[in-house]
Formats: structure tokens, sequence, C-alpha cells
């Protein structure tokens, strides 16, 4: 009876130790008013990075020819047929944005993309086709993203790499592909890793806050990564576990060694 009592004097101070009250995950977008009325949105325009895989098509309104019934496919790269479950498609090459920052067109030459927009290079291009010689009549230059993505990461459910194919996605479609942040995810303080004409800037932003819409983290880019950190209740319950594993080894020796005095006793 005296070992029991001694026994519980050992442990119950540390399982006491052990435990901590839980604490309040904040919600998304708290405290917010009804502002329907207000329809301005604002959205930023994507400047093109380094290692951009582009689409870039050009078309022209010059009249087809015997000798050159297609003229402005001489400025489109070649189209690549693939046949997927019985199906063709025809994907047309990309130009990659190389280390330096520029595109190189076979036929128009080197570019520097790295900065522009997409509507800025397709004025560039055209540019080059009517100056100083016009090469096509009326130009018309499509710029597409093929690698769109950014990536999730930290406390959510499913982290990875998240493809957008649409070139547009908000920190909260991210997080909600991405399946949420988890009980042990701090909403308050999510980190985004941005490169921007070679320099990494890293953006704080509040889930919970009603200004999250104005925030510049709020739309991102391609290539941003999302980190979501753990709380400290996922921390102190990483150390409940740590002690009461202690905790266990301490009881089972303590056991032990009461059995083996009792023998010899």
């Amino acid at each position: 009876m005296k070992f029991t009592r001694i026994l519980l004097l050992l442990v119950l101070p540390a399982y006491l130790f052990s435990c901590h009250p839980l604490q309040k995950l904040p919600n998304y977008i708290e405290n917010v008013v009804d502002t329907s009325g207000k329809t301005s949105i604002t959205i930023p325009e994507l400047r093109i990075q380094k290692n951009d895989l582009l689409s870039i098509q050009v078309y022209s309104k010059a009249t087809p020819t015997k000798e050159m019934p297609d003229i402005d496919q001489l400025y489109n790269l070649p189209i690549t047929l693939s046949t997927i479950g019985g199906t063709q498609s025809a994907t047309s090459a990309a130009f990659l944005v190389d280390i330096n920052g520029n595109i190189e067109h076979p036929k128009l030459g080197v570019f520097h993309a790295e900065g522009l927009t997409k509507e800025e290079l397709a004025a560039e291009i055209k540019k080059s086709l009517t100056q100083p010689v016009e090469l096509l009549k009326d130009p018309i230059v499509i710029i597409r993203f093929l690698n769109f993505h950014v990536t999730v990461s930290g406390e959510v459910t499913r982290a990875g790499t998240i493809p957008v194919p649409g070139e547009r996605i908000t920190i909260l479609e991210a997080i909600a592909l991405a399946g949420d942040v988890t009980q042990y995810g701090r909403k308050n303080t999510v980190k985004v890793v941005r490169e921007t004409n070679g320099e990494r800037k890293i953006g704080i932003i509040d889930l919970s806050s009603k200004d999250l819409f104005e925030s510049p983290y709020y739309n991102l880019q391609q290539n941003d990564m999302v980190l979501v950190e753990a709380t400290k209740q996922k921390r102190q319950q990483t150390d409940q576990a740590i002690v009461s594993q202690r905790i266990s080894i301490a009881i089972g020796l303590i056991t032990a060694a009461a059995f083996i005095y009792n023998i010899f006793k």
C-alpha cells in the first residue's frame, strides 16, 4: 500500500505537467460585415519568371497565297501529335524562359521576358513582326503559361504541388485544394514564399483577418510556396507523447524494481 502511494506521488505530477488546456483556433475571415454592394476587384497582372514555360502562338490577317498558304505558321513552333487512350491531341512546343530571363525564338531572335507581363511580351513580339520590315500583316500574338503551379506545405491535409490551368488562384483556393488546414495549423501566420526578379520574398498572411483580400499575397503567383505552421498545441502534443513515453518507461522500471524487492526481501 505504501509503495502504491509513492508510485502515485511520482506519476501524478508528471501527468498533470504534461496536460495543457486546448487553444481556440481562429476561423477564416472573422469579424466581417456584408460588403455585397462593393463590386471593385483588382487582379494583379502576372509577371513572367525564370523557368516558366510559355505557349506563344502567332496569327496574321495576311491573305494566304498559293506559295505561302500558312505564312503565320513560319513563326510558330511545330505541333506534336500524341495519342492517349485512343484520342489524338495536338500540343504545341513551349518556350522556356532561361536562367538569364530570355526566350529564344527560332525566327525572330532573343527576347528578354522575365519581369514582363504576357501582354508586354506579346507587344515586343508584334513589334519585331512589323518593324523595321513588315513580316506579317496585323499580327496577333497569344501567350499562355503552361507550367503555372503553386505548392502548399505544412499543416494541411494533402501537401503538394497544385497545377493551375486557369492562370489564377487565391490562397483560399490553394488551401482548399490541399484539403484545408488541419486542426493543428496556424491560420493567422501563413507564409507565402515568392520569387520576383531574382529576389525571394516572404509574406505573412492572416486567413482569419477581415483585411485578407487587401493582402498582395491573397492572389497567388506562379511558383509561389504556401507554408502553414503548426500551432503550439501540436508541439505540446508531441511533448506530451514524449513525456507519456518516459512515464511508461519509469513505471515499468519502478514496477520491476518493486517486484524484485518483494521477492528478495
